[in-house]
This record gives C-alpha cells, sequence and structure tokens, in this order.
C-alpha cells in the first residue's frame, strides 16, 4: 500500500469530498493563493476555483461566522483556523451560533460544518501558541470534536467529519503534517465515536488522542521490554468518547493511565478517570493515573517544554507507579 503524509491524506480527504458534494467548500487564511500555511490545501485552487478555496482577511471571529450562515443555508463549509489557539477569537461563533442553533431553533436550521487546523505545542512558539482546546470544544453539546493520529485515520475521519450533520472541530498536529502512513487509494470512511484499539495487552490500558499516542506507544514498546504489557487505545474522537473501549479493557487489565498533552484541570483525562471509577471501580487494582502538561504556560525555552509537555519517561513511570513497580 502506498504512503503519503498527513497533509496529504487531509488534501485527499477534502478534494473527494469536494468532487462528490458541489455544496463543500474552505475558507480560511492564505488557503488558496498560499496552497495553506501547512500546504494543506496545495493545489485545490487550481481544481477548485476562488469561489470554492477562498482566501480571507486575518478576522476568525467574521469568517467563522461567514461559515455559520453558510452552513445554515445548506452548504457545508470547512473553515480552516491557522492554528486553534486563533480560534479563541471565533469562539462565540462556534460555541453559541454552530454547536446551538440546531437545539435553538427547534431542529429549523443545523450548521453542518467543520473547524479545522493545527493543535498544541510545535516547538518554540511561545505560550499564546502552544495550547490545547480539546477539552474546551468538547465541553459543548452541540459540537464533535475530532482528534487524529495518524495519515489513515486523518482521511478517514476528515470525511466522515465533512458528511457529518454537526459541526465538527477537527485537530490535528502542526508536527504531524509530514509524518508519512499507509493510506489507501479506495474510498473509505471512519466513523466518529470508535477507538482504535492499537496494541493488545493484559497488564495496563494506555489511552491517548492526537500526537500524544506517538508517546504511548513508544511507551509501550519500553515497557514491554520490561515485561510490562500495554494494550493501548488511540480515542481518535473526545466528543463523542468511546467509553466502551475503554471499559472493556480496564475491566481486562484493571489498571489505567490516560496521557493528554492538556492542562490537567477539567481535561479529557478527567472525565474519563471519573467515568472509569464510576463503572469500573470493582475491576481497578491501583488508582487511574493521568499524564498532562504541567499547569503552567508552556515555556519557550526548549529545556522548559521538555520539562513540562507529557513524554515516554513519565509516562513510562505512571505506569510503573500503577503497576505497583519502584
Amino acid at each position: 500500500m502506498r504512503e503519503i503524509q498527513f497533509r496529504e491524506a487531509l488534501r485527499e480527504a477534502m478534494q473527494e469530498e469536494m468532487r462528490r458534494d458541489k455544496d463543500v467548500f474552505i475558507m480560511g487564511e492564505e488557503v488558496a493563493e498560499y496552497n495553506g500555511a501547512y500546504k494543506v490545501t496545495q493545489g485545490m485552487l487550481d481544481e477548485f476555483g476562488p469561489d470554492r478555496i477562498i482566501d480571507t482577511p486575518i478576522a476568525e471571529l467574521g469568517f467563522a461566522g461567514i461559515g455559520v450562515g453558510a452552513a445554515m443555508n445548506g452548504t457545508r463549509p470547512i473553515v480552516e483556523f491557522m492554528t486553534f489557539n486563533f480560534s479563541l477569537v471565533a469562539i462565540d461563533q462556534v460555541i453559541n451560533s454552530a454547536a446551538k442553533i440546531l437545539s435553538m431553533s427547534g431542529g429549523q436550521y443545523s450548521a453542518p460544518m467543520v473547524f479545522r487546523g493545527p493543535t498544541g505545542n510545535a516547538g518554540q512558539l511561545g505560550a499564546q501558541h502552544s495550547q490545547n482546546f480539546e477539552n474546551w470544544y468538547a465541553n459543548t453539546p452541540g459540537l464533535k470534536v475530532v482528534v487524529p493520529s495518524n495519515p489513515y485515520d486523518a482521511k478517514g475521519l476528515l470525511k466522515a467529519s465533512i458528511r457529518d450533520n454537526d459541526p465538527v472541530i477537527f485537530m490535528e498536529s502542526e508536527v504531524m503534517y509530514a509524518d508519512k502512513g499507509e493510506v489507501p487509494e479506495s474510498e473509505y470512511i471512519i466513523p466518529l465515536g470508535v477507538a482504535n484499539i492499537i496494541k493488545e495487552g493484559t497488564d495496563v490500558t494506555l489511552v491517548s488522542f492526537g500526537k500524544m499516542v506517538h508517546t504511548i506507544t513508544k511507551a509501550a514498546e519500553e515497557l514491554e521490554a520490561a515485561g510490562i504489557s500495554c494494550e493501548v487505545i488511540d480515542l481518535r474522537t473526545v466528543r463523542p468518547i468511546d467509553y466502551d473501549a475503554i471499559l472493556t479493557s480496564v475491566k481486562k487489565t484493571n489498571r489505567l493511565v490516560v496521557v493528554e498533552e492538556a492542562w490537567p484541570l477539567a481535561s479529557i483525562s478527567s472525565e474519563i478517570s471519573h467515568h472509569i471509577q464510576l463503572h469500573a471501580f470493582d475491576y481497578l487494582d491501583s488508582p487511574v493515573v493521568r499524564v498532562a502538561s504541567k499547569d503552567v504556560p508552556l515555556p519557550y525555552a526548549p529545556t522548559l517544554i521538555e520539562e513540562i509537555l507529557p513524554n515516554v519517561e513519565r509516562t513510562v513511570d505512571a505506569v510503573k507507579k500503577v503497576m505497583y513497580k519502584k
């Protein structure tokens, strides 16, 4: 099977959906003439023209609102944020318009659209450009939140998101755009809300999403060499969460470590920890342990970034803690 980059998988998903449905269009900063800030939309202006690949001003609140209005009127916009840090400028349109219009209109209007772009740390970008808001958006009824970890999932999940009748927050990682993975040439769709069991194990369950899946996978390999068998789960979506996949795994392994890049308070790992203690308390042989970013704004210095973000070493230590091993 061919291997393509993460960005190419996203591009293929959008191209295929735009060829299939004339109501799908893309708008955002630098998506057209510049071929996308991260070259995700490269070449799409040539194929689909300026009516469907639309460059916008640097005005997230404005073009997010235009996207919501367009979705309410029967189209399926894909709104690209150059980074989800900038989505805070548009958060009123996302949360108070897109997420609520179906309920507030009694089902008369909906907003079938995708807000997509990079999330999280990508090196020395400073505290204002390195944040994770997956848990913020997942806290909002009416939204779906997708965080893929590899090119195969990125394509299948984005196609599903574009076809979904609810507004979808689709969060990528800037550091993964060049990652390569196997992606079929034939069409496929990955349903939202279904986790992927990457590796089966017997001793402890490791759960994450997005680029942190690579962290828990590497930790599992290191722990395997030490005789600890890890079951590795990629959530793929954090609203909805595939609770059944986690519960089934924990009932087998009796231990759970959840890793995410966001800050610890009111996080996705907090929600999962609560759900497991509520529904699988009698199966646990140790408390659930979370690995998250330290509860401070992300510094600029590389040494401090390494100290604050979740990594393989901290994940391995967390597993040893739930296994009661030094």
